[in-house]
Parts: structure tokens; sequence; C-alpha cells
């Protein structure tokens, strides 16, 4: 059950409306790393989750708390277009004006009657293949460190990008947010680890014998240059603790070029060896019909 609370989890007032700056924060709404993907992304891994207790609990305690920072995004963008349909009738008399606004998004006002969208800052869709619930803790986890990262990054360029002092304000306590979910999700990982519920590699539950464990620790160099010898991936114990990092400056391929793969029914045309084109103005007799195989 979710209930929701009339009240902002923080202030979302600009100073003054600014329909185009609305357009670049949509990216922090509707865009791959933003408020929408998290906010899904964390709580259909808590509903995934098999494991009940403090990590399903987490999950679904940040995915809530994202729901609120779409609503205070959504309220942000619907404010800072404000009069966006008079600046729009000036600028059809005021050339200055019409440059300016030349960059705001025209569906804020076609499409969603000055509101926001979902949607990312150049108008593409929200997409649900953005988000990731795999099922495995350490995977997504890690994922999730990976989410955070890429939207504080974009919301401290966005902070860059106005001075507003309300839009300011608001994007602040949101990268105050990250900050935290950031190192929750790295404490997360190690608790994870430490309870013994997941390793390195994922899934830790796969035999390793059933790998090929010659090649499971080896760095292959396969771009000019061996500048990359230099790193911790290419010597010394591997964090799984399970093998050593070996170097191999000069990999070569493994198997023979593969053979051509066998002559298709004729009716595919497919352009294969001893079959002669057809002369100007004639076809080739059809082939038998393709059937399905296994019909």
């Amino acid at each position: 059950m979710f209930f929701h609370d009339r009240r902002l989890q923080y202030n979302a007032k600009p100073a003054r409306p600014d329909p185009v700056y609305a357009k670049k924060l949509q990216e922090l709404l509707g865009g791959q790393w933003g408020e929408i993907t998290v906010a899904l992304q964390y709580l259909f891994q808590g509903w995934n989750a098999r494991v009940p207790g403090k990590y399903r609990d987490m999950l679904l305690d940040t995915g809530t708390e994202e729901l609120a920072h779409i609503e205070m995004l959504a309220t942000m963008i619907a404010r800072l277009l404000e009069g966006a349909p008079v600046a729009q009738e000036e600028a059809a008399r005021n050339p200055v004006i019409a440059a300016v606004l030349g960059d705001m998004n025209p569906q804020h006002v076609i499409v969603s009657g000055l509101g926001p969208q979902v949607a990312d800052s150049v108008g593409y869709p929200w997409n649900g293949r953005y988000v990731t619930a795999s099922g495995n803790l350490l995977a997504d986890f890690r994922y999730n460190l990976t989410a955070e990262s890429q939207g504080r990054l974009q919301a401290v360029r966005l902070y860059n990008m106005t001075d507003d002092p309300g839009v300011r304000d608001m994007l602040a306590f949101l990268i105050a947010r990250d900050t935290m979910h950031q190192n929750q999700w790295l404490a997360a990982i190690a608790e994870l680890e430490a309870d013994g519920l997941e390793k390195t590699p994922v899934p830790s539950a796969f035999p390793p014998h059933l790998e090929h464990r010659q090649f499971s620790y080896q760095f292959w160099n396969l771009s000019a240059g061996n500048e990359s010898a230099q790193g911790r991936w290419a010597r010394g114990p591997s964090p799984d603790g399970r093998g050593q990092f070996q170097y191999v400056a000069n990999p070569a391929p493994l198997a023979p070029p593969p053979e051509p793969p066998p002559v298709p029914n004729p009716r595919v045309y497919d352009t294969v060896p001893g079959r002669p084109a057809a002369p100007p103005g004639r076809s080739m007799p059809p082939g038998p019909p393709i059937r399905p195989s296994g019909l």
C-alpha cells in the first residue's frame, strides 16, 4: 500500500519561470538515469527480492523516497513553465525573445499543457528497459551504485547551468540524497558479501569448475600500447581471492577461422558458391518450398 502526503519531501519552487531550463530538467525526471528509473528500479528489486528482512525493506524504503523526488521535479518543471504561452506570444513580436525560447520544448505547451512529461531532455519517452531488477542482489546493488553516480553527475551539471536560487536549493537537496545513496549501495554491497549471501564474481553460486579457469584471471592486451600492464588488474591476487592476475602481452586467437555455414534452402536466395546468377530478363526456377524445421 502506498500513502500520498500532499506535502513535498523538500522545496521545489523556482525564483522565476524559465521554460528553457524546464526542458533541461526533464533529464533528471525521465532520462535513463533519472528519478523515474531509480524509483521503479528499487521498487521492482524489492518486490523481486527472495531475501526477507533488511535488504528488501531497504530497497522499498529507497524506491518510495525516489517517488517523492519524481513529484519534486514534476512540480519544479511545472512552475518553471508558468507564463510560457504569454512569452511565446511576445516572441512572435520580439525576435530576441524568440531566439531565447527557440530552445524550449514545444511539447511542454502542445502536449502536456505546461506540465512535465515522462520523457528526457530531448523528448525521448521514458523506457522501461532502463530498469534493472535481476533477482541477484549483488548484481543489482552494483548497478544501483552506477545509477546514483550517473544521476548525481547530471544533477551537479544542471546545478551549474542555472543561477536560480530556488532551483539550486532543490538540486542541492537531491545531490545530497545522491551522496547518501551512493554510500548506501557501497555499504549494502559490503554487507551482502559479509553476510555470505553473494560473493564476487556474480553469480557466486555457479560452480567454478564449469568455467575454463585458465582464462579466469588473464588480462589481454588487445590494443596498441602496453600501459594497461601498470594497473592493479594486471598482477597480484584477484579481489575475489581465488586467483592471481596474469598480463598477457600478446594474446593469440584460440580457434581457427570459422567454416562458411551450410548452403541454405534455395528459396532463401543467399549467394552461395556454384550457383549462377539468372541471365538478364530471366528468373531462376523456384526451389522447393521453405518449411519450418520440425513440421
